[in-house]
């Protein structure tokens, strides 16, 4: 795993230098979702894949940008799958962006799932990582992650992240969420799932939300890519990860590129979210 967690490291030191690189235009390209790719985004994408390629343990990659999986090493016995640059078109209004990684021994299910990993690119780059029993910070100092601390949620925050389109939430949805902000909840939220999830982290507690809605019944976000990667780091950082009914990492995509609603933070706030959701079943 630390052969694993080291070409994370070197990916990310390399997407940060292209971060910082002014060309950052879009490309003829369009990923699995159907969306023009960033050049930014086609270089994550490959700085990963060359990175873990060197790591014999690793079986099989699987990324956002990519419709089908990879095999790298057949005597590999890890499945990564990562989303290389989350939120890559807040990069040219300079907003934190990161990439996030899900570990799996064996295949790409969430009961195979050993440990995951995010980076933020922001003022500082920070790296979560999570396995075994701890969920660690790490900060890049002079070209080496150091570590920071370990990370643990508080039982209730004080942050609200909403996300999806307002006007296509279910009404009782947008009733729970503005039943948070009238009990003191700040709002935060910037459009990158990474950051928001970061700043819930280390600020204690919380809730982000991207439910099922109108306009997208399943949800946006990817259960490979982004969903069981945050809820296996807030779970062993004390909090919850629901799709509103139940544990997301008791779900199992029938596709890589599988949604799901999701909602993560602190046991307060989804233990609120459960109950509000069960009341409309």
């Amino acid at each position: 795993m630390n052969v694993i967690l080291e070409a994370i490291q070197k990916s990310a030191i390399r997407i940060k230098n292209a971060i910082d690189v002014k060309d950052i235009g879009y490309s003829q390209e369009q990923n699995s979702s159907g969306e023009t790719q960033l050049q930014l985004d086609i270089q994550s994408d490959l700085i990963i894949e060359e990175e873990l390629s060197q790591v014999p343990g690793v079986h099989t990659i699987a990324s956002e940008e990519k419709e089908h999986p990879m095999v790298l090493n057949e005597n590999g016995h890890y499945f990564i799958a990562f989303d290389p640059l989350d939120g890559s078109s807040l990069v040219d209004v300079n907003l934190s962006v990161g990439s996030i990684f899900g570990i799996y021994e064996g295949a790409f299910t969430p009961t195979k799932m050993v440990a995951s990993c995010y980076v933020v690119y922001g003022p500082r780059v920070e790296l979560v990582f999570a396995f075994e029993d701890k969920v660690s910070l790490y900060l890049l100092q002079a070209g080496e992650f150091e570590f920071v601390k370990h990370i643990q949620l508080n039982e209730k925050g004080k942050i609200n992240a909403p996300g999806g389109t307002q006007q296509c939430w279910a009404p009782f949805h947008k009733t729970m969420i503005d039943s948070f902000f009238a009990r003191g909840y700040r709002l935060r939220y910037s459009g990158g799932m990474v950051p928001d999830l970061h700043q819930i982290l280390l600020k204690g507690g919380g809730l982000f939300s991207y439910p099922g809605a109108s306009d997208k019944p399943e949800g946006k976000l990817r259960m490979l890519f982004e969903v069981f990667p945050f809820a296996f780091i807030f779970e062993l950082a004390g909090g919850k990860a629901v799709d509103g009914i139940k544990r997301v990492l008791e779900k199992e995509p029938k596709h890589v590129h599988d949604t799901s609603p999701c909602f993560f933070g602190s046991s307060n706030e989804i233990d609120e979210v459960v109950s509000v959701y069960a009341g409309q079943q």
